[in-house]
C-alpha cells in the first residue's frame, strides 16, 4: 500500500508505523530500549527491523502513515524503506549497511554494500550540514527536534532514491568525507595502529598516531561496546558506543556503568596543569570521558574527534590504559552480558554497585 510520512506530533491523532522512536498509537519498529517491537522482527538497527518487517509474511503493515521523532541515518532509512518497499528490498544490503554505519559507526568495507552505503551516508552528512543543522543542533528538547527535522525529511525523502541508484551523480558532495574516511580507515588497518581487545569487559583499545574519522576508528570495534582511543602525545578519549544505548539483538551486552568513579581516580592521578577529566552520564547517547570534556556541546561531542581539541594528559599511555582496564574489570565482576537491559535495571545496578563510592 502507499504510505505517507507525517510529523511525529500528529501520531497521537493518527495511527502510524513508528520508526526508531516510541509511541503507543501504532506499530513500533524501533531498537530503542523497551520498544514493543514484535520479537520476530528483531535486529540491531531500526532499519534492520523495518527491512525484516517488509520481508515478514504474516505481519500487518496496513498503516497509511509512517513517522519518527528525529532525523538520523538509521531512522531515515527505516522511514524511506516503508515508503519505498520494493526499491528498499532491491537495495537491502546497502540500506542495512548505511544504518549500521550511521548509527553505530561500524564501517567494514569487506561487507556487501558497505562502500555504496558509505557514499550515501557521507552524502547525507554533507547535505545535512550544508542545508540544515548538524545532529543535536536543534536544541535540547525533543519537541525542537520533532519540528526542526521536518525540512530534512522533506528534502531527503525526495532526493534519496536518485542518489541510491546513481551515487556517482553526487560525488562532489560525498567525495570529501568519503576520501577522509578511506584514508583514516587505511591508517587504522595499518601497522601504524595497535589494536588491543579485552572481550571480558567489551573494551577495544585503539592506539593510532592521530585522531581519525569515527567510521575509521570504530571499524575495528564490532562486537565491543567501549572504545579507548589513544593518540600520540598522551591524548586519550574513552567512549561508550551507541550499541549500549539501544537493544541490539545480534549479541548480549554488558550494561553501561557510571564513569564518575573512574573520572575521580584519573583526576587524582592527573598532572596536566589546569585540566580535569569529565564524562557524561550513562543515559547520554554516547558518553565520552576526556580531558576538559565539559567544554564541548553535544554537537561537538557527536562530531568526529578530528573536529575537536584533544588535550595531552600527564599520564603515560600504559598507565592510563591500566587504570581503565582495572576499573571495568573490577566493576563488571559478577555481571554477565545479556540482551534487553532496561534503563531501570541499569540504574538500579549502578546504584547498588557504587553505593559505597
Amino acid at each position: 500500500m502507499q504510505r505517507t510520512f507525517i510529523p511525529f506530533n500528529q501520531v497521537k491523532h493518527q495511527k502510524a508505523i513508528i520508526v526508531d522512536s516510541l509511541h503507543p498509537n501504532g506499530l513500533v519498529l524501533s531498537h530503542w530500549r523497551g520498544a514493543p517491537t514484535p520479537p520476530e522482527l528483531e535486529g540491531d538497527t531500526s532499519a534492520d527491523i523495518v527491512l525484516n518487517a517488509l520481508r515478514a509474511a504474516n505481519l500487518n503493515l496496513n498503516y497509511e502513515f509512517v513517522t519518527t521523532n528525529h532525523f538520523d541515518v538509521d531512522g531515515f532509512v527505516g522511514v524511506w524503506a516503508l515508503l519505498n518497499p520494493e526499491m528498499a528490498l532491491t537495495y537491502e544490503s546497502v540500506l542495512r549497511q548505511a544504518a549500521l554505519i550511521g548509527d553505530f559507526r561500524e564501517l567494514d568495507l569487506n561487507k556487501t554494500g558497505a562502500d555504496h552505503a558509505l557514499k550515501l551516508v557521507c552524502w547525507i552528512n554533507a547535505k545535512e550540514k550544508e542545508l540544515f543543522y548538524p545532529p543535536f543542533g536543534a536544541g535540547e528538547t525533543e519537541e525542537n527536534e520533532v519540528i526542526a527535522s521536518l525540512p530534512k525529511f522533506h528534502y531527503f525523502l525526495r532526493e534519496f532514491a536518485r542518489v541510491l541508484q546513481q551515487p556517482e551523480t553526487e560525488q562532489a558532495v560525498w567525495g570529501p568525507e568519503y576520501r577522509q574516511v578511506l584514508q583514516d580507515y587505511a591508517q587504522v588497518q595499518s601497522s601504524a595502529t595497535v589494536i588491543k581487545k579485552y572481550p571480558a569487559i567489551g573494551l577495544v583499545c585503539v592506539q593510532t598516531p592521530e585522531p581519525v574519522h569515527y567510521y575509521a576508528l570504530f571499524s575495528v570495534t564490532a562486537g565491543f561496546d567501549i572504545v579507548l582511543a589513544q593518540y600520540q602525545g598522551n591524548r586519550y578519549e574513552l567512549e561508550y558506543k551507541y550499541t549500549t544505548w539501544v537493544d541490539i539483538q545480534s549479541r548480549p551486552t554488558l550494561p553501561r556503568l557510571l564513569l564518575a568513579p573512574l573520572v575521580t581516580d584519573l583526576n587524582n592521578a592527573e598532572t596536566a596543569a589546569g585540566l580535569t577529566w569529565t564524562a557524561e552520564n550513562i543515559t547520554d547517547t554516547g558518553p565520552i570521558l576526556r580531558l576538559a570534556g565539559n567544554q564541548l556541546t553535544r554537537v561537538e561531542r557527536y562530531a568526529n574527534s578530528t573536529e575537536r581539541p584533544i588535550y595531552a594528559s600527564g599520564l603515560a599511555a600504559h598507565d592510563f590504559e591500566n587504570k581503565v582496564v582495572a576499573y571495568f574489570n573490577k566493576a563488571y565482576t559478577n555481571i554477565l552480558p545479556a540482551k534487553n537491559w532496561t534503563w531501570e535495571k541499569i540504574k538500579t545496578l549502578n546504584r547498588n554497585l557504587f553505593a559505597q563510592s
